[in-house]
């Protein structure tokens, strides 16, 4: 019986390039690599048994990819198209799936506050949609379209009539601005607000470090010594922070940090200071703008909108705080909570930079032009809506 002869194999200058490249590339898939290597011994004249013995391969696999190559080229190695088992369910019963996650549970007599995809699976079939339907199918179903029924963002209408203005105002001072003239090198703008109830939570067993594949372990058991305030004022265009600690929260624990920082220059000396604040109960309304006024006739107090604190940049540093300092919380007394706030201060004091605040008027007239595009939209919603 004639043995058939092996196919003659000739490269051009780029293919030999390319299969090189396949076959010592060391991200290389395996297979591929195999292949590149088979027809590189076939391009120097080796006979296909002599190629299955140089590569430890199978000699029909070696003349498998030789003839490949020989017909196809470079195309030749790469897989074919395999069809597979015919899909279980219809592009119909899909759509059905996505549907059902675009509405909410209760909206469908389900009492779920979100749903999830175990549930959005027992709901298809419970609705006769499939016989059976896995969670894994509808979580890949949903990620072709970036559904995530299971995560919620919250809003908050916009009640405060004034709210352009008075956002406008506190992002004017960011950009050293007020009333359309540039601030001047002895004018500031201080950030300020309090961050009620750092509690000390003394665990009962001492906490454990980090180590090799492990994290740092926190015992969930603590016992209760008691909670403080941190308040803070943040100068925004030279990243200062001034903080202290008090039992609670009010006018006259305010009024002690505006002291603090209102007694040291270059704040004392100033032509004007701006004291940014939003509208909690220790400094809320024009009660609380003429008493800092009254104690320090260089201040001005700016008020945040109602429910807009996202603005004060003071909060950013508070966030910083709550991630390095207090969480996970493990303090033995209020004592050592104080102290430790008061040296992360001059940690970060030590080489803070200022905000690169980027939220500026016109993204506010932006984002009220797409809130209002929103309302004329729905006409049953009175107010704004505004995103957290």
């Amino acid at each position: 019986m004639p043995v058939s002869s092996a196919c003659p194999i000739s490269l051009t200058a780029s293919q030999r390039h390319r299969l090189k490249k396949m076959a010592h590339g060391h991200k290389t898939a395996y297979q591929a690599r195999m292949r590149a290597q088979i027809v590189l011994h076939a391009a120097r004249g080796r006979s296909n048994a002599r190629i299955a013995r140089e590569t430890g391969l199978h000699l029909d696999t070696v003349r498998r990819w030789r003839g490949r190559f020989a017909e196809q080229g470079l195309a030749g190695l790469t897989d074919r198209n395999r069809p597979g088992r015919p899909s279980a369910f219809t592009a119909l019963r899909a759509a059905q799936v996505k549907a059902l996650a675009c509405q909410l549970p209760v909206e469908t007599g389900v009492p779920l506050s979100r749903w999830s995809c175990p549930e959005l699976a027992r709901e298809a079939m419970a609705r006769g949609v499939a016989t059976f339907m896995s969670a894994s199918t509808v979580r890949r179903w949903l990620a072709e379209d970036a559904l995530k029924p299971w995560r919620y963002r919250s809003w908050i209408f916009i009640t405060d009539p004034d709210f352009r203005a008075r956002a406008e105002r506190v992002l004017d001072l960011y950009a050293r601005t007020w009333q359309g003239q540039p601030l001047g090198e002895d004018e500031y703008v201080i950030s300020a607000d309090e961050k009620t109830s750092i509690q000390a939570r003394c665990r009962c067993h001492p906490t454990l470090a980090p180590g090799q594949a492990r994290a740092m372990r926190v015992n969930h058991t603590y016992g209760r010594g008691g909670a403080l305030a941190d308040l803070a004022a943040y100068d925004v265009h030279y990243a200062k922070v001034f903080g202290r600690t008090e039992p609670r929260t009010g006018i006259e624990p305010f009024m002690n940090l505006v002291t603090q920082v209102m007694s040291r220059e270059p704040y004392v000396s100033a032509k004007r200071v701006f004291w940014i604040v939003d509208n909690g109960s220790s400094h809320r309304g024009k009660k609380a703008a003429d008493r800092l006024t009254a104690a320090f006739p260089n201040t001005v107090m700016v008020h945040t909108p109602i429910h807009a604190s996202w603005l004060n940049q003071v909060e950013i540093y508070f966030s910083v705080v709550q991630r390095k300092v207090v969480s996970p919380n493990d303090f033995t007394d209020l004592a050592q909570v104080g102290d430790r706030l008061r040296a992360f201060e001059d940690r970060y004091n030590a080489t803070a930079q200022p905000f690169q605040w980027k939220f500026t008027t016109s993204d506010l007239d932006d984002l009220l032009a797409r809130l209002d595009r929103h309302t004329t939209d729905h006409p049953e919603e009175s107010s704004f809506r505004l995103t957290a």
